[in-house]
């Protein structure tokens, strides 16, 4: 197989950089002029959430125009990685920033801000003429998203309240569960079409004029919140945590194609170096007084960690099975990118109807919902390795187990970033969901990272499906691993929560 195979599929992760919801009932009060039970509540969140759901397609709608984009530009294989993975780079490093940066300015500001940098950056990305100024309008790309997305959680949190929120976090769990199924699907329909010969380029220009759609309804949609000036802007934690994640994430993203290099491993270790630095100077400046980008009561709130660690398996677990499900069809089982998206149907709809739903059911069933559902992830993980283990075409069982997986997957997520978010002050929801982001997005590119050196150290391309699906089932046995350690986590929240 060749590189440029490896990267159609190696950032077909579940929805990234993304936050789940909290619950209906959460202490962050609707904030004065909130429009939770206006008539423009449909339009304010139609509006964030389609920024949002731009966010999170990003990632998966290029790697369907990779070989095309190759082709046309010249790009080396680490170029062309760097396309690819430059914008979740970008986006991971800068997702607390923009959290903070929207608590300090506005939401309403910092989320027009992201819109426009990413709108901009889309239409660069979509006349680039060579490689290095596609790897730099990607960054750029990924900066803006870090600016918008951070602000659609906290609006929801500040503007949203009783039944209202509910629907609301119903549907973004929605949205998330569906933007990189339709991110590979319209990926693959819009360089099939090469319209007027433009090969590659829709994949960033169909940003643009939804994002010029945004912009204009936003200065009448989006409200304007009380901001928090009083507090300083805390830039020593901000170099620091930025360069942590950085550490930690180009590594993550680059180290399989690069045959896991000397200063990848230097960088991994120099990551949790800075982390280490980060807790020291975030103390410190607590001490003396000062006000730390992230407070200490943000991350004593019952529940945020354990949940949030939790959040972070499953979704390392997530996205490592897109990832290895995902070459596994098309470079196994040799579909095209289209049918490949096509087939990830049951677990968007799955996870999309889990999470919109879950609140219905009986509240008895609330406590114990996330552990059971993730008892059924990890046994469909299973099946699905079992089940595909000989290279077989799929088939309805295997259809039903994807439905399963995705089903069970939104029942534990909803639920747990409830717990996470449900005891967080209103004034620190956007620290929070900050946090939460980033601990997502984070999960994701360990996930590819992990899972996917598992599944690739497994087999060797091009291979017989046989071959393909022996990989996969080795990775299921991974996939089961991380399900049943983040049911781990998720008993000490039900613990936590049974005491309540």
């Amino acid at each position: 197989m060749t590189d440029i195979q490896i990267f159609r599929s190696i950032r077909s992760s579940a929805p990234v950089g993304a936050a789940g919801p909290p619950p209906a009932g959460a202490a962050t009060g609707a904030a004065p002029g909130a429009p939770a039970a206006g008539g423009r509540s449909g339009l304010l969140l139609a509006l964030i959430l389609t920024g949002q759901f731009m966010a999170v397609l990003d990632v998966a709608i290029v790697n369907v125009a990779a070989p095309t984009l190759q082709n046309d530009l010249h790009a080396s294989g680490a170029g062309l990685q760097l396309v690819i993975a430059g914008y979740t780079i970008a986006y991971a490093v800068l997702l607390i920033t923009g959290a903070r940066l929207g608590a300090r300015f506005g939401h309403r500001r910092l989320f027009q801000l992201g819109l426009v940098t990413f709108t901009s950056a889309s239409l660069a990305c979509g006349l680039a003429q060579n490689t290095d100024s596609l790897i730099a309008f990607r960054l750029v790309q990924g900066a803006g998203a870090a600016l918008m997305v951070p602000q659609v959680m906290s609006l929801i949190q500040k503007t949203f309240t009783g039944a209202a929120r509910a629907r609301a976090l119903g549907i973004y769990t929605a949205v998330l569960a569906g933007a990189s199924v339709v991110g590979q699907i319209l990926g693959g329909v819009l360089v099939s079409a090469d319209l007027f010969g433009s090969g590659w380029r829709p994949v960033f220009l169909v940003n643009v004029p939804i994002g010029v759609v945004l912009l204009v309804a936003g200065h009448r949609v989006l409200p304007e919140l009380p901001v928090d000036r009083e507090r300083r802007f805390d830039l020593v934690g901000l170099v620091v945590l930025a360069a942590a994640i950085c550490l930690l994430v180009v590594p993550l993203v680059l180290g399989h194609e690069l045959h896991w290099p000397l200063w990848g491993w230097l960088m991994l270790a120099g990551s949790a170096v800075a982390f280490g630095l980060f807790v020291l100077v975030e103390r410190r400046i607590a001490a003396r007084g000062g006000q730390p980008l992230i407070h200490g009561r943000v991350l004593r709130s019952p529940g945020l960690l354990t949940a949030g660690g939790a959040i972070f398996l499953i979704m390392l677990e997530f996205s490592g099975f897109m990832f290895s499900f995902a070459l596994h069809l098309q470079a196994g089982l040799g579909y095209s990118a289209l049918r490949a998206g096509l087939l990830f149907g049951p677990v968007a709809i799955g996870f999309g109807l889990a999470g919109l739903h879950w609140q219905r059911l009986p509240q008895r069933l609330h406590l114990p919902l996330p552990l059971v559902a993730l008892v059924l992830v990890a046994a469909g993980y299973l099946g699905l390795g079992q089940l595909l283990r000989a290279g077989d075409r799929l088939g309805v069982a295997a259809e039903l187990l994807l439905l399963v997986v995705g089903g069970a997957s939104g029942l534990a997520y909803g639920p747990l970033f409830a717990r996470a978010l449900s005891r967080v002050a209103a004034e620190d929801a956007a620290d929070a969901s900050g946090v939460m982001v980033t601990m997502i997005q984070l999960g994701s590119v360990v996930g590819v990272a992990l899972l996917g050196t598992v599944f690739l150290s497994s087999v060797t391309y091009p291979a017989p499906p046989a071959g393909s699906g022996h990989a996969f089932a080795v990775t299921s046995v991974a996939m089961l691993a991380a399900s049943l350690l983040a049911a781990g986590f998720t008993l000490r929240t039900h613990r936590a929560a049974a005491l309540d």
